[in-house]
């Protein structure tokens, strides 16, 4: 007599099976978090070299797009530098924390869109108003994420459809090596060159990492070439200010849903692509909640909103072990407690430079992410889905002041629900063939 295996998935009562166990709302670590011995351990200099370069990424291309939304809105230089204090302290701990707690590199810094839909309102709201919009999102922010809904709503659509919008988005990334290189050969070539150079010949790049060899060479290019210029003068570290919020519905109508969608399902979703493309299991709903609570700290120095990005994730996994990944997260997390601090100076210092330099080492650091994400997206099933998302995405489609990546997501996947139903029947069935592992 043959007895059938049990379903390790399920438990049963009598003869009756019972539904597999929900997953926690909360996920839980998969090992145990990480401490000072693991970190020195599995810390290299490939891995200090990602954390730096995420931190000179984010701190110097979306600082000045904080800093001309801001002075456009008529905000006072200590408005400013408590707002770029606000983004680093929170990116910093948040990364810090989630990174030990889940030994990933779970990478947080501030929302781009959100604060580049900013610039209108400030023109006809005051920016207490605005902050009232900052705090109210981020409640519902971490009210959302505490449903398990955005955890819900992210398992619907395929990873093709979701790394397709991450493709689009990461585009510009790759197509800034031409233009910039283009626009200021004195800098750029040697950038490039430098990274051709030392990814060609392994033992070249055992010694110096590709992309660390790259901001070398640009440093170099731009000492030799006199283009960086560091203004004299200005305050030396960040004295915080808190604004008081007025909440009204005006700013509120305008801004809350907004920010709040940008965040869970732009930012956050290209975050979770790239850490899934990257080998990593990032815990969405956990991430959800992190970014509200962390969204209301920003308020707290009148910052707009933190969330996980994908961009700062794909330099801190750009190289190295998957299991190491982790400490270029603490490496990054690190730099951005110690630079929030010193945001004055920080961003004197990152305006210095020319443009085309940090757009030439954060697109070279992220050609392998955008190669993963375009093979994801268009290598098997949902490629027509995937396309559509890529095309409304890339379009600039904006509506109800939400960025075009959330109506790429929308559209992409309306379209593969109505024309892919054999891929999304294979998605649902557990004997379907299987999609690439991420």
């Amino acid at each position: 007599m043959s007895h059938a295996r049990p379903d390790p998935s399920a438990t049963s009562v009598g003869s009756v099976p019972m539904a597999p166990r929900p997953e926690p709302l909360l996920e839980r670590p998969r090992v145990r978090p990480a401490g000072p011995r693991s970190i020195l351990r599995d810390l290299g200099l490939p891995y200090v070299s990602n954390g730096a370069i995420g931190l000179i990424f984010a701190a110097s291309g979306p600082i000045a797009v904080t800093l001309a939304v801001g002075t456009a809105g008529g905000l006072t230089q200590e408005q400013l530098s408590s707002w770029v204090f606000g983004i680093l302290f929170s990116g910093g701990a948040a990364t810090i924390l989630m990174s030990l707690i889940y030994r990933q590199p779970l990478g947080f810094a501030w929302s781009i869109p959100g604060t580049v839909l900013l610039g209108p309102s400030l023109q006809h709201l005051s920016f207490p108003e605005v902050v009232g919009a900052f705090f109210t999102s981020g409640v519902l922010i971490l009210a959302l994420g505490a449903t398990g809904l955005v955890r819900r709503a992210m398992a619907m659509v395929p990873m093709p459809v979701i790394m397709a919008m991450v493709a689009a988005v990461f585009l510009k990334f790759g197509t800034d090596i031409v233009a910039s290189t283009q626009d200021n050969p004195t800098v750029a070539a040697p950038m490039v060159a430098a990274f051709l150079l030392l990814a060609a010949v392994p033992a070249l790049g055992r010694f110096l990492p590709p992309v660390l060899g790259t901001l070398v060479a640009g440093c170099v290019a731009m000492a030799a070439s006199g283009q960086f210029h560091l203004p004299h003068g200005g305050p030396l570290l960040a004295t915080p200010v808190f604004t008081p919020p007025q909440f009204t519905w005006a700013a509120q109508l305008e801004l809350v849903v907004p920010l709040a969608l940008t965040v869970l399902f732009v930012q956050n979703g290209q975050g979770v692509a790239v850490l899934r493309a990257a080998g990593h299991k990032p815990p969405i709903n956990v991430f959800a909640i992190v970014s509200g609570a962390f969204s209301v700290l920003n308020a707290a120095f009148g910052a707009v909103s933190a969330c996980v990005t994908g961009p700062t994730n794909a330099l801190l996994t750009s190289s190295g072990s998957r299991q190491r990944h982790y400490t270029a997260a603490v490496a990054y997390g690190l730099l951005a407690l110690a630079f929030a601090a010193l945001a004055p100076t920080l961003t004197r210092l990152m305006l210095a430079t020319p443009t085309e330099f940090v757009l030439v080492l954060g697109g070279i650091a992220m050609l392998r992410a955008l190669q993963q994400a375009f093979v994801t997206a268009f290598a098997t099933h949902f490629t027509l889905g995937s396309l559509v998302t890529f095309v409304v995405t890339i379009s600039g489609l904006h509506l109800f002041n939400i960025h075009a990546a959330f109506w790429g997501l929308v559209i992409g996947y309306g379209v593969s629900r109505l024309l892919e139903r054999d891929d999304h029947a294979r998605h649902r069935t557990p004997n379907a063939p299987a999609l690439p592992r991420l």
